[in-house]
């Protein structure tokens, strides 16, 4: 979108490619319609937005501590667990600090709490943070996907103990969100989804964006695909009640799946791209149309610099800063150019000197894990070019510098792309034709017509 107007939108590939084996299906084209789990993404136009939309009518104080919110047990609740790595503390002190938490913190990514705790996962350590432990996990809420197991897991997030001082250090946790999300529907009196629909959905027309798009009048061949074989990495994984099917039209996040009811701050929108392109451009003007959401001043606290040494970080969004998110903004970009990240390959970018937005939609772990990875989170889709995200950006904000529309230009950029791939190639040592990363420079390559 730019200025005011969506000026351009298209759609590529397929809805599904793979059976759960890796075995090509028959193609089922992407149209413009379809939607994509937004996975990350959905912190920002989530709880995010909630906040926002609150802070501006004076309904919230980013001060208030979490516990006069949801109450005293969030704190009192809280259990021992030494983490591995992390200096102990007593339990009184840990019980301090999660009573002094505020909004702020966690929209700051600074509160204690640990990336992602696995609480659909019974064989997870919270010690070690290993995902396939026999110690069994002491925080484990189940795998119902039903509103008994969410509530389940809000205790089980009481009961989650800080891995280090607030403040201290930045983690960007999804716990965060999970509970500014359990934090906006208790000032609301109202489910994330309904109070979303309701602000925002429908006042602007989105007919395309929700929650549990399988509950919600879309099918499965409305939504691309995500992981091949569910949760389980190829087979790897084998906690209770693992999911095992191509995942398509049910969020990829096992946390927001198994244990939020598929509603959750960090994760669980799905959108197609005009729609979140919409709703995104709200962050440049603070409305849409007639309707007015945020002010300016709620808009620029946001998007400001949390601190002077995290520059790319906001009060939740991702900030370019000094070049610090060059991988999906691109090396291009203004210091002031925001937005955000899905782990199932979206990117929002919102530049405000350009009154622009950029959505990129890709389901880039719709794809077999790279052969010999250890970690079980290397899927071969995120070796591909498009996968880097802000290749997209960097054209189109090249393209808006004077005399930035020039073949020669794009076809340069094209051809150090390819020799910086046939560079990593050689650095990484792989000579096997058919790995990802080595089809990826092969396609960068073949179109910039270098031998």
């Amino acid at each position: 979108m730019k200025d005011g107007r969506l000026v351009f939108e298209n759609a590529w590939g397929n809805v599904r490619t793979y059976d759960k084996k890796g075995r090509p299906v028959k193609a089922e084209p992407v149209t413009t319609e379809t939607l994509y789990d937004l996975a990350s993404n959905t912190k920002m136009y989530s709880v995010n937005y909630v906040i926002q939309y609150l802070l501006s009518r004076g309904k919230v104080n980013l001060d208030t501590k979490i516990v006069d919110i949801l109450g005293k047990a969030f704190s009192e609740k809280t259990i021992d667990i030494k983490y591995d790595g992390y200096d102990p503390v007593s339990l009184k002190t840990n019980k301090s600090w999660k009573a002094k938490l505020t909004i702020r913190d966690l929209l700051k990514h600074q509160g204690g709490f640990p990336a992602g705790p696995q609480y659909f996962n019974d064989r997870y350590d919270c010690a070690s943070q290993y995902f396939d432990s026999d110690k069994g996990n002491v925080l484990y809420a189940g795998t119902g996907a039903d509103t008994a197991t969410r509530k389940k897991t809000l205790k089980q997030i009481f009961r989650t103990p800080l891995m280090y001082e607030p403040g201290t250090q930045t983690v960007y946790s999804d716990v965060d969100y999970m509970v500014l999300c359990f934090c906006v529907e208790a000032i609301t009196g109202m489910s994330l989804s309904a109070f979303l629909a309701k602000t925002f959905w429908k006042p602007m027309g989105l007919k395309h964006i929700t929650f549990n798009p399988l509950r919600n009048g879309f099918s499965k061949a409305d939504c691309a695909a995500t992981e091949l074989m569910g949760n389980s990495r190829d087979g790897n994984l084998h906690y209770k009640n693992v999911r095992t099917k191509t995942l398509q039209g049910e969020v990829h996040d096992p946390n927001a799946y198994f244990c939020m009811n598929g509603v959750s701050g960090h994760a669980g929108l799905f959108s197609n791209a005009s729609d979140l392109a919409k709703l995104a451009s709200v962050m440049l003007t603070g409305g849409y149309g007639k309707y007015r959401f945020f002010t300016r001043d709620v808009i620029d606290m946001f998007t400001a610099p949390k601190h002077e040494d995290y520059t790319y970080y906001g009060l939740g969004w991702w900030r370019e800063g000094d070049h610090g998110r060059d991988r999906y903004f691109g090396s291009a970009s203004r210091t002031n150019l925001f937005g955000h990240q899905g782990f199932t390959g979206t990117l929002t970018v919102i530049d405000p000197e350009e009154n622009l937005v950029i959505v990129l939609l890709t389901n880039k772990i719709h794809s077999k894990l790279v052969p010999g990875d250890q970690t079980l989170n290397q899927y071969s889709g995120n070796l591909y070019t498009t996968a880097t995200l802000g290749f997209a950006t960097e054209i189109i904000e090249m393209g808006l510098e004077p005399g930035g529309n020039s073949k020669e230009l794009y076809q340069s950029l094209l051809c150090d792309m390819a020799v910086d791939a046939r560079r990593k190639l050689a650095q990484d040592g792989i000579t096997d034709p058919k790995h990802p990363q080595a089809r990826a420079c092969q396609a960068l390559q073949q179109a910039a017509k270098l031998k």
